[in-house]
Formats: structure tokens, sequence, C-alpha cells
């Protein structure tokens, strides 16, 4: 393989991508030039040296993954992109920040060739990092398990750029923390050690010793100082990077001391550099100190270009020596090189629908503890299947039986496997949620995290972003309304489905019985997109109807589950523990002389994918007299009943008592259904 030697055109790219970040915010008017200036040669040393990767094909599994956490510094990871070859070039740089660049603001997955992940909401980005980290440990012992440390097609490193912002987020401290537990071998995180966020002198807020905790929570930690002049010592850098390829049982935080917009005159190491445009007097006397032509912009010489585009056929040679270690670990894996191509196409092996439970009409099963039957039988005809939930196995159901605990190699826990398929998350929930795109973006596994629904909350922002990039995670969200009973009105979500419906994109899935719940797991499997599963903690009755397990009906979000004998004057919409209680209603108004259709609505977002000749064949427009019932609030239903119908729902907190008095007290009642049916007839 072609080396990689510093020379004096390599000083000059550094200079020239400082430059192209100020250019680049000065042009559009916004934006954060100062860490993008004083990260480049970090970022140029790791892109042009250090990260296994190959411009010309960047979803190579063979690669590194990059994740630039404080993602506001995008020009950071973008002007590398641009160097390298990704396909980027100094037209998309002048477009930076505006309608349709293939460079917005933040960095965002499927966006922008070379981006790993979507970063900005500080700390995720470690987070996530962890997550693929994790996930390449997982592949690997799923496909490799023998091959001596770092030897295997599937040993990959994961790279973090990440700034005192991250770290002050409480979401990287959980996920740090679980990653010292794990020893990920395979995590680098160099630390941007500027001092300065946009309110100045981190010291107002930060004064903490980073190595120290980093120590503590199991890291191997080194520090680079800065030069005099206050930029990057890049030598030492590169030495404090050579000692890390020594570290085989921890992973590792380096500090790296510098000064944010350097060698800006007036600015560097301010508060003000930070999300501001430098402005045309600053960025002209800042090209004069880097020794550049004030009166050029976007000025990148042919040979500097040419240079660091050399990465390409470096990166050919790499790939091509990984193909040639790949094709000798097919010869001698044929069963694993047939699963590995599986994985690759995102199939599910032909068949696996037939290990999925059926449940006996009559008995009465939590919806948790159907989707822990489904999860176990999932687990049996997919290897690459595999999750765990925020410290609440036993209550979300989450455990695969005997998946062994994913747990490192010196760990004397019982059942601990480096390659594990249950996941103890510990109780971190926001680092649940962030860990779980890192390992759908690893592309070959799928995965699953619980926690209580209420307990939502913690995870949102992870949510968010795995509905942004549409991740094929799973979360298992139990404990789904006030039928979780006496632990009282801190645990009984209220507001929580409708508040995660409004996040775009994300499907939200309550569903009615055992079979709706199995149902509702195949769609899930075939569909490749962020879905919650809303289960309940009390048993419910296995409805008597083949509708539950069809589907096509389930996958529509909202089907007939029971209809009258003659033509219904009363639609009834419910959801999860609710639907009996509807179908009760139904059959009660039916004697009265009012026919009443019942529709199970296990998923809204599916519903409104549906053509208007669906949605008005389930609800007709003609059928005014509406009810829906679901215990939470009733916010967005009233799109579904309109103005003359009426929700039965909850509009406060909840109470401790027992399911069926909570029920009962606050109205969630086939009576309730009822009165307000009769009340409009």
């Amino acid at each position: 393989m072609t080396e990689f030697n510093w020379t004096k055109l390599d000083d000059q790219a550094v200079t020239t991508a400082r430059a192209l970040a100020m250019d680049s915010v000065q042009k559009v008017g916004n934006g954060h030039p100062g860490t993008a200036m004083s990260l480049a040669p970090m970022a140029y040393l790791l892109f042009q040296k250090w990260l296994r990767h190959d411009p010309s094909d960047p979803n190579w599994i063979g690669r590194d993954r990059f994740v630039l956490s404080n993602g506001h510094s995008s020009l950071t990871l973008y002007i590398q992109l641009y160097l390298s070859g990704y396909g980027i070039e100094l037209e998309d740089l002048k477009s930076f920040r505006t309608w349709e660049s293939k460079l917005p603001g933040h960095p965002e997955f499927g966006h922008t060739a070379g981006v790993e992940t979507t970063t900005g909401p500080l700390g995720t980005g470690i987070a996530t990092a962890v997550g693929m980290a994790m996930d390449t440990r997982y592949i690997r012992g799923l496909l490799d398990p023998q091959a001596p440390t770092g030897t295997s097609p599937f040993d990959h490193r994961i790279w973090v750029i990440a700034g005192d912002g991250c770290l002050q987020e409480g979401v990287s401290a959980e996920a740090s923390s679980l990653a010292g537990h794990q020893k990920l071998n395979n995590l680098v995180m160099l630390y941007d050690d500027n001092h300065i966020s946009i309110e100045g002198d981190t010291a107002v807020s930060f004064t903490e010793d980073v190595l120290g905790r980093y120590s503590a929570y199991g890291w191997n930690v080194d520090h680079v100082d800065m030069n005099p002049d206050g930029s990057i010592n890049i030598t030492a850098l590169d030495q404090a990077i050579a000692r890390t390829m020594q570290v085989t049982d921890r992973p590792t935080l380096i500090r790296v001391r510098n000064i944010i917009g350097w060698p800006a005159p007036k600015l560097q190491n301010t508060g003000k550099i930070h999300g501001s445009a430098l402005g045309d007097e600053e960025v002209a006397t800042t090209k004069v100190v880097l020794g550049l032509d004030p009166a050029k912009s976007f000025d990148v010489p042919k040979e500097v270009i040419a240079h660091t585009r050399e990465v390409v056929n470096r990166g050919k040679e790499i790939h091509s020596a990984w193909d040639t270690k790949l094709e000798n670990w097919r010869s001698g894996n044929p069963d694993k090189s047939v699963l590995l191509n599986r994985l690759i196409s995102g199939q599910l092996p032909a068949g696996f629908e037939k290990a999925i439970p059926k449940f006996e009409v009559g008995k009465e099963i939590a919806t948790r503890k159907a989707s822990g039957d489904v999860i176990n039988a999932i687990a049996q005809v997919l290897p690459e299947f595999w999750g765990g939930s925020a410290d609440l196995g036993d209550s979300n159901l989450t455990t695969i039986e005997e998946g062994n605990s994913f747990l490192p190699a010196d760990s004397k826990m019982p059942h601990a496997s480096t390659s594990g398929r249950i996941i103890h998350f510990g109780i971190r929930e926001f680092a649940m949620g962030s860990i779980m795109n890192g390992i759908a973006l690893g592309g070959l596994s799928r995965t699953f995290g619980g926690t209580f629904l209420v307990f939502s909350d913690f995870m949102r922002g992870a949510v968010r972003l795995a509905a942004l990039m549409n991740l094929p995670v799973t979360y298992v969200w139990t404990h789904d309304s006030i039928g979780l009973g006496e632990d009282g009105p801190t645990h009984q979500p209220i507001e929580h489905l409708w508040a995660l419906r409004a996040i775009p994109n994300l499907a939200v899935v309550r569903p009615a019985d055992a079979n709706e719940t199995a149902a509702a797991w195949q769609i899930v499997l075939n569909r490749k997109s962020p879905v919650g599963l809303c289960l309940s903690r009390q048993n419910l009755p296995v409805l008597d109807s083949q509708a539950t397990s069809d589907l096509a009906k389930v996958g529509k979000g909202a089907y007939v589950i029971q209809e009258p004998s003659v033509a219904p004057t009363a639609l009834i919409l419910a959801t999860g523990s609710e639907v009996a209680i509807a179908i009760d209603a139904a059959t009660q108004l039916d004697a009265a002389g009012i026919p009443t259709r019942v529709v199970s609505v296990p998923c809204l977002e599916w519903f409104e994918e549906q053509s208007d000749a669906y949605k008005n064949e389930v609800l007709p427009p003609e059928i005014t007299n509406r009810v829906s019932i679901e215990a939470g609030i009733a916010q967005g239903w009233w799109k579904y009943v309109g103005t003359n119908g009426q929700c039965v729902s909850i509009e406060h907190f909840g109470a401790s008592a027992s399911a069926p008095k909570l029920y009962e007290e606050f109205g969630i009642t086939a009576q309730a259904v009822v009165n307000c049916i009769k009340s409009s007839n």
C-alpha cells in the first residue's frame, strides 16, 4: 500500500481548508467557521492517513466510520470530503447551507456521500458512534468469531471528533460510561479542547477533569498540547494516534488542545467566531496571516487538489487488499458467506414468518408478553436480530432466551459473550436510543430496545434522529397506559402517544391483542423504518377475529374488526387495550338498535399512507356518529371523529390504584362509549 508522508503540500492543503471554511460561511452569511478553521489539520490527518476509507465507494462495508459529533462544524467534514474526492466540488461549498445544496447546515445521513450519521444535537454523535462500535463487534462475532484481533475483514474502527459541548451533554456521559464498560477498543474519540462555546469561555460552566472522568469510565486517555502559536500540534497528534493503535482493551479519548478560529487576528478564541461569519475585513486579514491572496475566494491550487485526491488511489489499494481478505474468508466460511450476502441485501430468510407464534382466542395475554414471545421466535430464525432494554428486561420482556449477554471478553458475568444478543443498556434511555441508531447505521443487523412508554421522553432526541434518518430501529415501549396501575401518575403515560405521533416518519403502533402484536412485529421487520410498539402491562383478551393476524389488514393501520349485521350508523375507533372495550360497547349498541362498526387502529401513520378510497371504506364519510377511545389525551383523534364526534380519553394525570379501578374512575369504559354514541344518535 502506498504510504502517506506529510509534506509541504499537506501544509498547503490544511491552509486551503482553513480558507474554505471562512469563505463558505462568508458567502452564505451564516454558519460556524471557527471550529472548522482550527480543526482543519486534525480532520485532514484523519482522512489522509488514519481513516480506512475509499472515496470511490462510500458504502464499502469494510471502511472505518467517521462521526463529526459537533455537527455544527459541518465544514470540518465537508471540506475533507471535497479534498478527498467524495463527489463534493467547489460549487457545492459555494452553495453551503442554501436550498437544495448537497451541504446542509449540519451533516445529514443519506443526503451527502461520506456522511455516516446525522449530527448536530450535541452529544448524540458520540452515543451513535458507541452504537457503531458495538455493532462492529457483534457482526464480527456473528461472522468471524475465531479470527485474531485485527485480522478479520470485519474489523474496523469508529473515529469521532467531538467538542466541549458534546462532552457537556448527558447523553455522551451515558454512552461513554457504557463504552468503557464494554471495552470497545475499536472506538477512538478526538476531543477538540478549545474552551469556547457560544457564551464564551467554557470556564463559566465546564471546569471538570475530562481525562480523569474518561479514565474512570475505563477509557485509555491521552493529551496533545497545542503549538506555541495556538494551532494543533499535528506531529504530536499523529504520534498520539499511533499510540492508540496499540491499545487493544478499551476505547480511547485523545484531548487535543487548540484555539478556535486560529489564526484570525481579532476573533480567534472568542465566542463570536463559533457561530458567525468573520466579516470581509477579518477574512482578508486572516488570509494574509496564512500567506494567501486576500483578494481570492474559494481558491484551491491545482497541485493541492491533485495531491489530496491521491487518497482515492490509496483507498482503492486498501479496498482491493480487503477484497482479497474477504474472498479468503468466504472460501473458508461458505455458510457464513451466504448469511453475509443476505444481510447485505437486507432480505429476511425465506419462510421466517412460520416461526411467528399464534395465540389462542379466549386467553388473556398482555401484549408485552406476546411481544416477548415473538421476539424469541424471531431470534430463532434471524441471527442478526439483537437488542435489550434500559434495565427493564424482566418488565419489557425483551430478553432473548439463551442469547447470552453482550459483554467484553474478560467479563465475569454469567452467560457473557463478546457477541451476545442481549444488550444491557443500563438505565440510560437516551444513550440506548442513540446506540440503536448507530447499530442500525451499520446496515447489517436489526436491533430493538425497551423501556416504559412514559420514559420515551428521556430518549426523544434519539427517536427524532432515527425518524430523520429513516433507520430500522424498533422501540418496545411497555406499560402503555393507566393500565399499569399502582405505580401511579409518574409512570402512567397520558400525553405520550400523541407526542410521539407528532414526530414525522415514526410509526406508533398500539396493538389490540397478542395476535395483532405478532402481526405488527412481522410488518415492522419488513418495513425497515423506525417503529414504536406501545404494549400493555395488563392482560388483554385474545380477540375472536381472524383480522388481527391478517398482515394485509393490520399493515393498513386501521381496519374493521367488528361489523354489525346491518349497515352501521355509528363508528368506534380504538387502539390497544381499548379495542376490547369498544367491541363490548358495540355489542351493547347493536342490541339497542344502533348498528355500530368497530375499527381497530393499531397505527395511524400506516393508515395515513393508504388511499382515500380505503380510508373512506373503513371510515365512511356519511357516518358522522363517531367515538374514539384511547387511554390517553384525545388531541389528534378529533381529525378522525369530526366535529360531530366524541372522544373517550384522559385529559389529566393518572393515579395510584388497580387498573380496573382507574379505568372505571376515569371513564374509560364501554358504558362511556355507549353513552357518547346514544347522545349523538
